[in-house]
């Protein structure tokens, strides 16, 4: 691929037919394709297909939703997203007079071809049409409120752009950067469904710089707003079934100069988020999370923009060597049911064989590479028992071998060399060095080493392992007595000065 390509670490994903089912019960869809079969085989509409009065009422109330004050207008957009899908089929009758009225009926309004898709095409086909309306309601989303339009209307009627202060593609950049942070932490196993990301972390991430280490009183107003604007554009997304979301409690809402802006504590004192919100707090601030139909739908969007996103079982005919390759970067469930997926297609003796050769090397990424294949082989059963004594003499594969054979309980295992156990030492520490850095987890390892074996870097200087030296100072780095620091960081330049 190519460098400039971003990437996004790999998720899982539903079945298209457990996508298709979800698409299918979504609120706003199925609504869609209930009036699409009300609609039959004509409805009267308007000049630009909508509803009129009578009908709107007769839709709202087919909808069951003719008690709700908000009834007609969910039927509204519901016949709007079954129009812009092709759901619903309009067509204009050239016959009809121009009128003022607006129940004056300019057309007519049928169930469209589409509406057999959902019936009778397979699951992408009816993810295809979903698909279609979300952008639909995306689009929506980014537009500005319609109150706020007839606002800047001026004396003749006339809109004036400029004081709109409203910019679409800003807008649909910042939503689109909005859902690809929720899509980042739900592959991260951060922000699933029953992890939701608090609203005021979610839009302090979009506009908080990260080299700042306390938000000005201006940027802490920019983020109220941009909760604010989220607020109202994830209710009209929940619908479409993208979305979990927990709005803002109205009472957190306050009055500003006629509009509306999230105060701290609800006290209508205009501290905004001054404070630091408690636990118990923040849920009130709204909570949201990408369902597993927002994931497919997000990842869609990445990959029609050029994004590459990679799904969990993208590697299942792949070979080991790009298996060993990408799993030290996935988050540890994505790599557990990668691996998993890469399993389930061979036989057991024949994976671990190709994993431990895809493993040898002696180039940087190696000792992860290594690291990956061991934790691969956790997952392979007793089957695989030949091809790890197949390797037990390998200086590389050796030390990994024997911890399989012993975590599966293997009889007649024979005794690691000094030098083999050294040299998996530091391929270990290597491989975790390379992935994570320095450590608490990787500082209690070094302690318990040079705990448990006197004179442990008279023999680790001496290991023949491209990353001797660099392990060698790492722990002299970690380790919190100042003398055996020392004698690591020594140890360290004697293995530069064999190299």
């Amino acid at each position: 691929m190519s460098g400039d390509r971003p990437t996004m670490p790999p998720v899982r994903l539903h079945s298209d037919a457990e996508l298709a089912r979800d698409a299918l019960s979504a609120p706003l869809f199925a609504r869609a394709a209930k009036l699409a079969r009300w609609a039959g085989d004509g409805t009267p509409v308007g000049a630009g297909g909508e509803l009129l009065a009578e009908q709107l009422r007769g839709a709202a109330e087919h909808l069951g939703l003719l008690a709700d004050e908000d009834g007609p207008g969910y039927a509204a957009e519901a016949w709007q997203l079954a129009l812009d899908t092709g759901l619903i089929e309009f067509a204009e009758d050239p016959e009809a007079e121009e009128s003022d009225d607006p129940d004056q009926p300019s057309g007519a309004a049928a169930a469209g071809e589409e509406l057999a898709t959902l019936t009778s095409g397979s699951p992408q086909d009816i993810l295809d049409v979903w698909l279609g309306g979300l952008e639909t309601v995306l689009a929506d989303a980014a537009a500005p409120d319609l109150a706020d339009i007839v606002d800047q209307l001026g004396e003749g009627g006339d809109l004036d752009l400029d004081s709109l202060d409203w910019n679409p593609e800003e807008e649909a950049d910042f939503l689109d950067g909005v859902l690809a942070n929720l899509y980042l932490l739900t592959a991260l196993d951060e922000g699933a469904a029953d992890r939701p990301v608090p609203l005021p972390a979610l839009a302090a991430s979009m506009i908080v710089p990260d080299d700042m280490d306390e938000p000005t009183d201006d940027i802490l107003e920019e983020v109220s707003e941009a909760m604010m604007r989220l607020d109202d554009q994830f209710r009209m997304l929940e619908p479409t079934g993208i979305i979990q979301y927990q709005p803002v409690d109205e009472a957190l809402i306050e009055e500003v100069d006629g509009e509306g802006r999230i105060a701290q504590d609800g006290d209508g004192d205009g501290d905004g988020l001054a404070e630091p919100l408690g636990e118990e707090d923040v849920t009130r601030y709204g909570m949201v999370a990408l369902t597993p139909l927002g994931v497919f739908a997000v990842r869609a969007r990445m990959l029609d923009a050029g994004v590459d996103a990679p799904a969990v079982g993208d590697l299942a005919d792949k070979g080991a060597d790009v298996l060993l390759g990408a799993l030290p970067d996935h988050p540890e469930g994505a790599a557990r049911a990668e691996a998993e997926a890469w399993l389930a297609g061979r036989a057991p003796l024949d994976a671990a064989r190709e994993l431990l050769a895809a493993a040898r090397g002696d180039d940087a990424f190696a000792p992860r590479r290594r690291l990956a294949c061991q934790q691969t082989l956790t997952l392979v059963g007793a089957e695989a028992e030949p091809a790890l004594r197949e390797v037990l003499d390998d200086p590389q594969l050796g030390g990994l071998a024997r911890v399989w054979l012993a975590e599966h309980g293997a009889a007649e295992i024979p005794e690691p060399t000094e030098s083999m156990i050294f040299w998996l030492t530091v391929d270990t520490i290597a491989a975790q060095l390379a992935a994570e850095g320095d450590t608490d987890e990787l500082r209690g390892l070094v302690e318990g080493l040079v705990g448990q074996h006197n004179g442990f870097f008279d023999a680790a200087w001496r290991v023949e392992h491209p990353a001797t030296a660099d392990v060698l100072e790492a722990m002299g780095r970690l380790h919190p007595d100042k003398k055996v620091a020392k004698e690591a960081r020594k140890a360290a330049f004697k293995a530069r000065s064999q190299a």
